[in-house]
Protein backbone atom coordinates (compact mmCIF):
# COMPACT_ATOMS: atom_id res chain seq x y z
CA UNK A 1 0.00 0.00 0.00
CA UNK A 2 1.64 3.51 -0.78
CA UNK A 3 2.14 6.01 1.27
CA UNK A 4 -0.28 8.37 0.49
CA UNK A 5 -3.12 6.06 0.44
CA UNK A 6 -1.86 4.91 3.83
CA UNK A 7 -1.83 8.61 5.42
CA UNK A 8 -5.10 9.34 3.76
CA UNK A 9 -6.87 5.82 5.64
CA UNK A 10 -4.93 7.74 8.76
CA UNK A 11 -6.88 10.82 8.54
CA UNK A 12 -10.09 9.79 7.61
CA UNK A 13 -10.23 6.95 10.65
CA UNK A 14 -8.77 9.35 13.02
CA UNK A 15 -11.29 12.00 12.22
CA UNK A 16 -14.08 9.41 12.73
CA UNK A 17 -12.65 8.73 15.87
CA UNK A 18 -13.25 12.16 17.33
CA UNK A 19 -15.43 12.78 20.44
CA UNK A 20 -18.40 14.70 18.08
CA UNK A 21 -21.92 14.42 19.06
CA UNK A 22 -24.59 12.67 16.64
CA UNK A 23 -27.56 14.69 15.89
CA UNK A 24 -30.99 13.37 14.51
CA UNK A 25 -32.38 16.45 12.86
CA UNK A 26 -31.92 15.15 9.22
CA UNK A 27 -34.16 15.59 6.52
CA UNK A 28 -33.01 13.36 3.77
CA UNK A 29 -36.60 11.78 3.37
CA UNK A 30 -37.74 11.05 -0.34
CA UNK A 31 -35.06 12.89 -1.85
CA UNK A 32 -32.37 11.56 -4.60
CA UNK A 33 -28.48 12.21 -5.01
CA UNK A 34 -26.51 11.72 -7.67
CA UNK A 35 -22.39 11.51 -7.26
CA UNK A 36 -19.49 10.94 -9.43
CA UNK A 37 -15.79 10.53 -8.76
CA UNK A 38 -13.06 9.17 -9.11
CA UNK A 39 -10.91 5.46 -6.66
CA UNK A 40 -7.86 4.93 -6.38
CA UNK A 41 -7.39 1.12 -6.38
CA UNK A 42 -5.70 -1.63 -4.72
CA UNK A 43 -5.73 -5.37 -4.63
CA UNK A 44 -4.58 -8.34 -3.37
CA UNK A 45 -2.73 -11.39 -5.12
CA UNK A 46 -4.53 -13.74 -7.03
CA UNK A 47 -4.13 -17.07 -8.63
CA UNK A 48 -5.41 -16.88 -12.08
CA UNK A 49 -6.76 -20.37 -13.74
CA UNK A 50 -7.04 -20.83 -17.65
CA UNK A 51 -8.69 -23.52 -19.15
CA UNK A 52 -9.06 -24.29 -22.61
CA UNK A 53 -9.23 -27.27 -25.26
CA UNK A 54 -5.52 -27.55 -25.47
CA UNK A 55 -4.54 -25.94 -21.88
CA UNK A 56 -5.43 -26.09 -18.41
CA UNK A 57 -2.87 -23.84 -16.18
CA UNK A 58 -2.91 -21.75 -13.04
CA UNK A 59 -0.82 -18.98 -12.25
CA UNK A 60 0.06 -18.44 -8.16
CA UNK A 61 0.17 -15.56 -6.49
CA UNK A 62 -0.12 -13.06 -9.57
CA UNK A 63 0.35 -9.39 -8.65
CA UNK A 64 -1.48 -6.61 -10.38
CA UNK A 65 -1.73 -2.64 -9.55
CA UNK A 66 -4.72 -0.42 -11.01
CA UNK A 67 -3.98 2.16 -13.62
CA UNK A 68 -5.08 5.75 -12.96
CA UNK A 69 -4.82 8.50 -15.30
CA UNK A 70 -2.81 10.82 -14.59
CA UNK A 71 -4.59 14.23 -13.35
CA UNK A 72 -5.98 16.09 -16.72
CA UNK A 73 -8.30 19.11 -17.42
CA UNK A 74 -9.06 18.31 -20.89
CA UNK A 75 -9.41 14.48 -19.62
CA UNK A 76 -10.93 14.49 -16.28
CA UNK A 77 -13.28 17.42 -17.29
CA UNK A 78 -14.24 16.57 -21.01
CA UNK A 79 -17.55 14.82 -21.87
CA UNK A 80 -15.72 12.83 -24.06
CA UNK A 81 -13.07 11.35 -22.14
CA UNK A 82 -14.78 11.80 -18.73
CA UNK A 83 -14.75 7.56 -18.38
CA UNK A 84 -11.40 6.83 -18.92
CA UNK A 85 -10.37 7.80 -15.91
CA UNK A 86 -11.01 5.27 -12.89
CA UNK A 87 -14.50 6.70 -11.61
CA UNK A 88 -17.27 5.91 -9.73
CA UNK A 89 -20.63 6.96 -10.57
CA UNK A 90 -24.35 6.41 -8.58
CA UNK A 91 -27.75 7.59 -8.05
CA UNK A 92 -30.28 6.85 -4.92
CA UNK A 93 -32.75 7.71 -3.14
CA UNK A 94 -33.39 8.28 0.63
CA UNK A 95 -36.07 5.79 2.01
CA UNK A 96 -35.98 7.63 5.49
CA UNK A 97 -33.34 10.26 7.30
CA UNK A 98 -30.87 7.76 7.46
CA UNK A 99 -31.52 5.10 5.26
CA UNK A 100 -30.88 5.37 1.81
CA UNK A 101 -30.69 2.76 -1.28
CA UNK A 102 -28.60 3.38 -4.77
CA UNK A 103 -27.49 1.58 -8.09
CA UNK A 104 -23.75 2.38 -9.24
CA UNK A 105 -20.49 1.67 -11.22
CA UNK A 106 -17.16 1.24 -9.88
CA UNK A 107 -15.13 1.50 -12.44
CA UNK A 108 -11.71 0.50 -11.58
CA UNK A 109 -9.03 -0.96 -13.77
CA UNK A 110 -6.63 -4.02 -13.05
CA UNK A 111 -3.31 -4.31 -14.71
CA UNK A 112 -1.22 -7.44 -14.08
CA UNK A 113 2.44 -6.69 -13.73
CA UNK A 114 4.55 -7.94 -17.27
CA UNK A 115 7.51 -10.36 -16.61
CA UNK A 116 6.70 -10.91 -12.93
CA UNK A 117 7.97 -14.68 -12.08
CA UNK A 118 5.35 -16.65 -10.55
CA UNK A 119 4.33 -20.50 -9.97
CA UNK A 120 2.59 -22.22 -12.48
CA UNK A 121 0.93 -25.78 -12.30
CA UNK A 122 -0.96 -27.95 -14.87
CA UNK A 123 -0.31 -28.46 -18.90
CA UNK A 124 -0.58 -26.68 -22.24
CA UNK A 125 -0.42 -28.80 -24.82
CA UNK A 126 -0.52 -25.71 -28.15
CA UNK A 127 1.18 -27.49 -30.98
CA UNK A 128 4.32 -25.52 -31.86
CA UNK A 129 4.31 -24.00 -28.79
CA UNK A 130 7.44 -22.91 -26.60
CA UNK A 131 5.55 -23.39 -23.53
CA UNK A 132 3.87 -26.80 -24.19
CA UNK A 133 4.94 -29.38 -21.04
CA UNK A 134 3.86 -30.46 -18.36
CA UNK A 135 4.00 -28.07 -15.19
CA UNK A 136 4.61 -28.51 -10.80
CA UNK A 137 5.36 -25.67 -9.28
CA UNK A 138 8.33 -24.43 -11.39
CA UNK A 139 8.64 -20.32 -11.97
CA UNK A 140 7.86 -19.04 -14.62
CA UNK A 141 8.13 -15.10 -16.38
CA UNK A 142 5.27 -14.03 -17.35
CA UNK A 143 6.70 -12.27 -20.85
CA UNK A 144 4.32 -10.76 -23.97
CA UNK A 145 4.55 -13.60 -25.92
CA UNK A 146 3.00 -15.73 -23.21
CA UNK A 147 -0.02 -13.70 -21.48
CA UNK A 148 -1.01 -10.13 -21.29
CA UNK A 149 -3.97 -9.86 -18.73
CA UNK A 150 -6.01 -6.30 -18.11
CA UNK A 151 -9.10 -5.41 -16.79
CA UNK A 152 -8.76 -2.10 -18.25
CA UNK A 153 -12.45 -0.32 -19.65
CA UNK A 154 -12.17 -1.80 -17.14
CA UNK A 155 -12.93 -3.78 -13.71
CA UNK A 156 -16.56 -2.44 -13.52
CA UNK A 157 -18.26 -3.28 -10.18
CA UNK A 158 -22.22 -2.74 -11.22
CA UNK A 159 -23.61 -2.79 -7.52
CA UNK A 160 -26.76 -2.11 -5.46
CA UNK A 161 -26.00 -0.23 -2.23
CA UNK A 162 -28.19 0.18 1.31
CA UNK A 163 -26.04 2.92 3.29
CA UNK A 164 -26.90 4.86 6.46
CA UNK A 165 -26.53 8.16 7.04
CA UNK A 166 -26.07 10.53 10.42
CA UNK A 167 -25.35 14.28 10.73
CA UNK A 168 -22.22 14.32 13.19
CA UNK A 169 -21.33 18.29 13.35
CA UNK A 170 -23.65 21.21 11.87
CA UNK A 171 -21.10 23.68 11.33
CA UNK A 172 -23.90 26.67 11.50
CA UNK A 173 -23.31 25.93 15.02
CA UNK A 174 -19.95 27.29 15.03
CA UNK A 175 -20.58 30.09 12.70
CA UNK A 176 -20.20 28.54 9.01
CA UNK A 177 -23.59 28.65 7.67
CA UNK A 178 -25.49 25.89 5.35
CA UNK A 179 -22.78 23.31 5.77
CA UNK A 180 -23.31 20.35 7.72
CA UNK A 181 -20.69 17.10 8.15
CA UNK A 182 -21.80 13.49 7.98
CA UNK A 183 -21.16 9.78 8.43
CA UNK A 184 -21.84 7.44 5.74
CA UNK A 185 -21.67 3.74 5.96
CA UNK A 186 -22.85 0.99 3.27
CA UNK A 187 -22.61 -2.45 1.97
CA UNK A 188 -23.17 -3.39 -1.66
CA UNK A 189 -23.59 -6.55 -3.86
CA UNK A 190 -23.36 -6.76 -7.45
CA UNK A 191 -22.06 -8.27 -10.57
CA UNK A 192 -18.50 -7.37 -12.15
CA UNK A 193 -18.70 -6.57 -16.50
CA UNK A 194 -15.24 -6.37 -17.01
CA UNK A 195 -13.79 -5.32 -20.51
CA UNK A 196 -10.48 -7.49 -20.17
CA UNK A 197 -7.88 -6.59 -22.65
CA UNK A 198 -6.08 -10.44 -23.08
CA UNK A 199 -3.46 -12.07 -25.20
CA UNK A 200 -2.85 -15.61 -24.70
CA UNK A 201 -0.10 -17.49 -26.71
CA UNK A 202 -0.61 -16.91 -30.19
CA UNK A 203 -3.90 -15.65 -29.74
CA UNK A 204 -5.49 -12.87 -31.21
CA UNK A 205 -5.98 -9.82 -28.54
CA UNK A 206 -9.47 -10.05 -27.13
CA UNK A 207 -11.14 -6.80 -25.77
CA UNK A 208 -14.89 -7.55 -25.20
CA UNK A 209 -17.25 -7.02 -22.28
CA UNK A 210 -18.04 -9.77 -20.64
CA UNK A 211 -20.19 -10.73 -17.29
CA UNK A 212 -17.77 -12.57 -15.53
CA UNK A 213 -18.74 -12.73 -11.93
CA UNK A 214 -19.98 -10.96 -9.17
CA UNK A 215 -18.95 -8.89 -5.97
CA UNK A 216 -19.57 -7.61 -2.58
CA UNK A 217 -18.27 -4.79 -0.31
CA UNK A 218 -18.30 -2.40 2.56
CA UNK A 219 -17.32 0.80 2.87
CA UNK A 220 -17.46 4.04 5.37
CA UNK A 221 -16.98 7.74 4.82
CA UNK A 222 -17.16 11.55 5.18
CA UNK A 223 -20.10 13.86 3.53
CA UNK A 224 -19.84 17.20 3.48
CA UNK A 225 -23.20 18.53 2.55
CA UNK A 226 -23.32 22.48 1.47
CA UNK A 227 -26.68 24.85 0.94
CA UNK A 228 -28.43 21.17 1.42
CA UNK A 229 -28.18 20.58 -2.37
CA UNK A 230 -24.53 20.13 -3.14
CA UNK A 231 -22.11 17.59 -1.47
CA UNK A 232 -18.28 16.50 -1.47
CA UNK A 233 -17.85 12.84 0.01
CA UNK A 234 -14.76 10.73 0.53
CA UNK A 235 -15.07 7.06 1.68
CA UNK A 236 -12.84 3.89 1.95
CA UNK A 237 -14.49 0.72 0.11
CA UNK A 238 -13.02 -2.35 0.91
CA UNK A 239 -14.47 -5.80 -0.78
CA UNK A 240 -14.12 -9.50 -2.91
CA UNK A 241 -14.59 -10.03 -6.57
CA UNK A 242 -15.03 -13.55 -7.74
CA UNK A 243 -14.86 -14.21 -11.80
CA UNK A 244 -15.28 -17.64 -12.51
CA UNK A 245 -16.03 -16.71 -16.04
CA UNK A 246 -13.70 -14.48 -17.34
CA UNK A 247 -13.19 -14.58 -21.53
CA UNK A 248 -9.74 -14.65 -22.70
CA UNK A 249 -9.88 -15.83 -26.68
CA UNK A 250 -12.36 -15.07 -29.46
CA UNK A 251 -13.04 -19.15 -29.22
CA UNK A 252 -15.41 -19.47 -26.26
CA UNK A 253 -14.21 -22.63 -24.82
CA UNK A 254 -11.08 -20.55 -23.40
CA UNK A 255 -11.91 -19.14 -20.28
CA UNK A 256 -9.89 -17.66 -17.21
CA UNK A 257 -10.62 -17.94 -13.39
CA UNK A 258 -10.13 -15.92 -10.79
CA UNK A 259 -10.64 -13.84 -7.01
CA UNK A 260 -9.04 -11.46 -4.72
CA UNK A 261 -10.04 -8.65 -2.35
CA UNK A 262 -9.84 -4.95 -3.24
CA UNK A 263 -9.43 -1.70 -1.61
CA UNK A 264 -10.59 1.98 -2.60
CA UNK A 265 -10.07 5.38 -1.50
CA UNK A 266 -13.25 7.93 -3.28
CA UNK A 267 -13.41 11.23 -3.96
CA UNK A 268 -17.02 11.88 -5.04
CA UNK A 269 -19.08 15.13 -5.61
CA UNK A 270 -23.10 14.86 -5.85
CA UNK A 271 -26.12 16.75 -5.72
CA UNK A 272 -29.17 16.10 -3.98
CA UNK A 273 -32.76 16.88 -4.86
CA UNK A 274 -36.34 16.37 -5.01
CA UNK A 275 -38.70 15.40 -7.73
Amino acid sequence: MSYSLKMYLICLFTFLKMNISYSQDQHNKGSFYVYWGWNQARYTHSDIRFLGNDYDFTLKKVVAKERQTPFDVKVYLNPQTITIPQVNYRIGYFLNDHYDISIGVDHMKYVMDQNQSVPIYGYLKVAGSKYDGVYKGENIILKEDFLTFEHTDGLNYINFEVNRFDKIADLSKWSIKNVAINLTEGVSVGALLPRSNTKLLDNARYDQFHLAGYGMAAKVGLNVSLFKHFFIQSDVKGGFINMPDIRTTEFASDRAAQHFFFVQANILFGLKFHI
